[in-house]
Order: C-alpha cells, then structure tokens, then sequence
C-alpha cells in the first residue's frame, strides 16, 4: 500500500498531502452518515500517533469541526516530532487553535501535545462525555507490539468501548485498529476494538482475516485517489469476495424466459448412511434452492425412504449398495459412475460415514474415475485423509474441497493446530500442490 501511495504521487501527480486529506475526508464521510449528517453540537476525541495516521487523524479534526463539532485532540508526542504530511497537518491544526491565522482561536477545539507517561485523567483536555472517539494512533507500519504511553492509549480507547452506556461514544479506527500488524491475522499484542474502521484504498490482512478482523467493528473501505491499475500492477495474490463478485454469478446464472429444468444443470450429491440422513436432506434441498434444474440423492438402500420422504418434492432419490452398517459400499462404484454420467457436478460426503473401509474405497474410486467436477465435503473429505498422493484435481474436472478446520488437519495428516496458524499459506500451498480448489470454512471462509 505504502508503494501504491508513491507511484500515485510519482505518476498522477497527486500529492501525498491530498491523499492524507481525502483519507480524512472519507473518514468524515463515513461518521456523518453514521449520525445521520447530525454532527454539529457533539463532541468528539480524537487521539493522534506522531506518523502518518496521526495526520489522517489531525486532517479528520479539520472536517469535524467544519461541521460543528466540539473537537479534542491528543497528539501522544510533541508536534515537533512530526514528520511530513503529517507535521504540515499538525501545524495548521495549532494555528486554528491559537489563533494565529485569519480566524480567532477557537474553544471549540483543543489540542494537547503529550510527551510522558500517559495520565489520562489529566491530559484529556476536559470531562466532556464524548459522541465520538477515534483511534488515529498506528496504521499500516507498526511490527511490534504496542508498549508505554501507546498500550495505555490503547486501554484507554478500549475502556471507552467497555464502559459506555448504549451506542455513545463510537469507537472508529483510521486505516486499521491500532496495535495490529497490517500484514498478520493475529494481533501482535494490544489492539482496539472500533465499532468502525475506514481503510483506504484496499483493504489489507488485518482487516479481513480473523481474528484480527474481529476488531474493525464494520469495515468500510474507501477510495482516496489511487487509480485501480495500480493495485492490479501489484499482483496481489489475495482478494475479497464483494458484492459485484455476487452480482456477476447471479447474472450469469439467472433464470431467462426460455428456462427449463436441463438449462440450469443436474446436480448428483452421494450422502447419507443409516441413522445419518438429515446432512443428505440438507443438501439436497440446498442445491435445488441455488438454482439446480435437478437434484439427485444417491444413499444407501436403507436411508433412501426416510431421506425420500423429508426432501423437498422435486428431489429425486436413488438406492446404493449398502455395508452391513449401512454405509455405501464399494459395490455401488459402477452404478454410481453410471448416474454421474447423466449429471453435470457431483457431490460426494454429508453423512456418507468414514468407519468402513468398502466405503473408503468407494469415495476414491469415485473421485479418481470422475467425468465431472466434484464437491466433496464432510465424510467424503474424511474417506479421503490424509489426501492420497494419486488424487489430482484437473482444469476439466475438478476438485472442490470444502474442509472445517478440523477436516483441513486431517486432510493434512497432522493433529498439529499450529499447522494452520498461517491460514492463508496453508490452503495456498495445498491447493497448489494437488491441483484443487479449497474452501476452508470459517469465520472468513478462504477459497485457494
């Protein structure tokens, strides 16, 4: 990002000071439509970092009191100090302050410079009970841990968070929530909690990836000037699902006046076993409620009537051979081949069972013979760990795991939780590896 702000500056010669405006203009954009554009007469905290963020957070105090706000400001540091944008932010900020400019000093904004150890009892400017409280501490450069005056601003914001009564005061972050490190999912220590972080430009890691994520509050993400062509010549390896993404696969798949039930695709999810057959009624009906022309519910002999008679009414149920147990059994491979011949994806596991080795061979024969693309989910993934070596996923058909963290471990061969810590570079390098796509689930589900 900080590369993307400097070829912005260099190539459209926007210059870094009006990036740092517009950050704090959409800031201001984003609390005014949270009060409803009824900013003037509340009373607002805004506590400032010596960098960057700082500055967004001295260029926020401009705009809110332009609005009519009462605006105390804390700079942990002295002005001089400051570098840059930011210390051109902070000096203009003294000047309305003081008076030393065109206009009076005003009392309807403070700002206090503090270089010790925080007291916050005595460096917050009055006892005023605040509408709005920002976090302008750190943005995206911070790699260790919050220590000192910062981890007692950081208690401090959070205490405001704790202590409230009702919604008073909102709690927003500029950029990132203090204390995190942009590029991790974890905060690295101390961290606040905003009710409402706005980023700029794109979001980064600490903003979508749980558990840091977690702390936003709602995220908004705003564009300050940085043209597209510029995050797209970074090649970045990590996106976002948004809603044009949505929008995009509603449109491509959407009923037309000529449908019929062949246009919209056959859908075959082998699932369910004896005393195990709600995960198959599930399915199945998920699949006709996304839009599927038809459904067929492959499951053991012994499941078929009670699965057959809680699916919706459009669900077609087909018996397997059957183990002793009532699980799938690997005689049913050949009938099963023969009713994907007439499908166009395959989903293979919720409830299928994983005790049987018949039923074991069953899912890999199924899955190494396949003519479609398979989902393969629950049990199936469990039949299937840890992942054999000989199972490929292919551009033409292709593979679809949709593991739970405990299922990816498994997948894995390994109990070991920290092998997950990195979530992001571990689905990436499994799928790379065995050619398939990966859903793991989650509070944020990754798809590699």
């Amino acid at each position: 990002m900080r590369e993307i702000d400097r070829l912005t500056s260099e190539h459209y010669q926007i210059p870094s000071l009006q990036l740092m405006l517009a950050a704090a203009k959409a800031c201001y954009q984003a609390i005014d439509s949270h009060f409803s554009n009824q900013l003037r007469g509340k009373k607002a905290l805004i506590i400032c970092g010596p960098g960057n963020n700082g500055g967004d957070g001295a260029a926020l105090a401009f705009e809110l009191h332009r609005a009519g706000m009462l605006v105390d400001v804390i700079l942990l540091g002295t002005i001089s100090q400051t570098r840059g944008d930011a210390l051109a932010n902070f000096q203009a900020l003294q000047e309305i302050v003081n008076g030393d400019g065109d206009e009076p000093g005003t009392t309807a904004m403070t700002l206090v410079e503090w270089d010790g150890v925080a007291n916050w009892e005595t460096i917050t400017p009055s006892g005023l009970e605040y509408d709005l409280v920002v976090d302008a501490l750190f943005g995206t450069g911070l790699k260790r841990p919050l220590t000192g005056t910062f981890e007692e601003a950081v208690n401090y914001l959070n205490a405001f968070r704790r202590d409230r009564e009702g919604a008073a005061p909102l709690i927003v972050s500029v950029d990132i929530p203090s204390g995190h490190n942009a590029d991790m999912p974890s905060p690295i220590g101390p961290a606040v909690q905003a009710d409402l972080t706005v980023t700029f430009t794109a979001p980064k890691l600490a903003n979508v990836l749980p558990p840091a994520s977690h702390l936003n509050g709602r995220l908004v993400v705003a564009r300050i000037g940085s043209p597209v062509s510029l995050i797209e010549a970074a090649k970045p390896e990590f996106f976002v699902v948004e809603e044009t993404d949505v929008r995009r696969w509603l449109r491509a798949t959407r009923y037309t006046p000529d449908s019929f039930k062949n246009s919209h695709g056959h859908v075959l999810i082998v699932a369910g076993s004896r005393g195990y057959t709600g995960a198959a009624v599930l399915a199945g009906n998920a699949a006709m409620r996304s839009g599927a022309g038809l459904v067929t519910i492959a499951t053991p002999a012994s499941a078929q009537s009670t699965i057959d008679a809680r699916v919706m009414p459009e669900v077609m149920t087909v018996a397997l051979a059957e183990t002793d147990r009532g699980a799938v059994s690997d005689e049913a491979v050949d009938h099963a081949l023969g009713l994907a011949t007439k499908a166009d994806v395959l989903a293979i596991g919720p409830g299928l069972s994983a005790q049987d080795e018949r039923t074991r061979r069953f899912v890999h024969s199924v899955v190494s013979q396949r003519r479609t693309p398979i989902v393969i989910d629950a049990d199936g993934l469990n039949c299937l760990s840890p992942w054999p070596t000989d199972l490929q996923g292919s551009l033409q058909f292709p593979l679809i795991l949709a593991p739970h963290q405990g299922e990816m471990l498994r997948l894995m061969g390994t109990t070991d939780k920290t092998m997950l810590q990195d979530r992001v570079a571990a689905v990436r390098e499994f799928a790379i590896k065995h050619h398939v796509i990966l859903v793991l689930k989650g509070s944020r589900s990754l798809i590699a």
